[in-house]
């Protein structure tokens, strides 16, 4: 039932336009009454993105089922694939839904809001493994949205060539990016203080031996 209304939904929404097709033309295409589609969906912007509460759920389970000895940005980076393998399982359907967001600027709204759930859900994971950290909160914050803005700009370019390839090379590829950028950073306990950063300024061709004696001086060691 939920699968035809889904059918039905786009069908209209390809034939009509997205406006102008109501819930009501729906049930009708679909052979069921409003109380059945409602059942499925609370509204018709929620017939456009059925499958990304199921998939939020399983990305929830996924982190929640993780161990201390995972890397966490690796974990969230592999979370994050999760959402991909939902638009590659039926490239047809992901293409013509982005094609149908872009029209739509309610639909635009709509699915920034969804893509707000995945990265709450990736920073909430990242917030609990990084409590001991100077600032975790912050790279937990700051991780969550780079895993999410390189996902999202790979898979994006993948519906733009209509689902043409496979869509986890450049995913793959922006992630490891993110990797790169944090992964394996060391745990800096709360309670440590920074070490001083100690500036110098030389002369261009000062020996060397008068740039240590400087910086010497300067630590206080002389």
């Amino acid at each position: 039932m939920r699968d035809a209304l889904v059918t039905a939904a786009f069908r209209l929404f390809l034939e009509r336009g997205y406006e102008e097709t109501t819930v009501d033309d729906i049930v009708a295409l679909a052979g069921v009454g409003r109380r059945s589609f409602f059942r499925y969906f609370p509204s018709k912007e929620d017939v456009v993105f059925p499958d990304h509460e199921r998939c939020l759920a399983d990305m929830t389970d996924f982190l929640a089922g993780g161990s201390d000895d995972d890397e966490p940005v690796g974990r969230v980076c592999d979370a994050a694939r999760l959402v991909l393998r939902m638009y590659a399982e039926n490239p047809t359907f992901s293409v013509q839904r982005y094609r149908l967001t872009k029209r739509v600027p309610g639909l635009r709204a709509y699915e920034l809001s969804v893509v707000w759930r995945y990265e709450r859900a990736l920073a909430e994971y990242l917030r609990r493994r990084f409590a001991a950290r100077r600032e975790g909160t912050l790279q937990a914050d700051v991780i969550a949205a780079a895993v999410v803005a390189a996902h999202n700009n790979a898979l994006r370019s993948w519906l733009r060539s209509d689902g043409q390839g496979e869509a986890s090379t450049a995913v793959d590829h922006a992630l490891a990016y993110v990797q790169s950028a944090f992964g394996d950073a060391p745990v800096t306990p709360a309670a440590e203080q920074p070490e001083d950063v100690v500036v110098v300024v030389a002369r261009r061709g000062a020996p060397l031996w008068r740039v240590v004696r400087e910086i010497e001086a300067t630590l206080g060691r002389d």
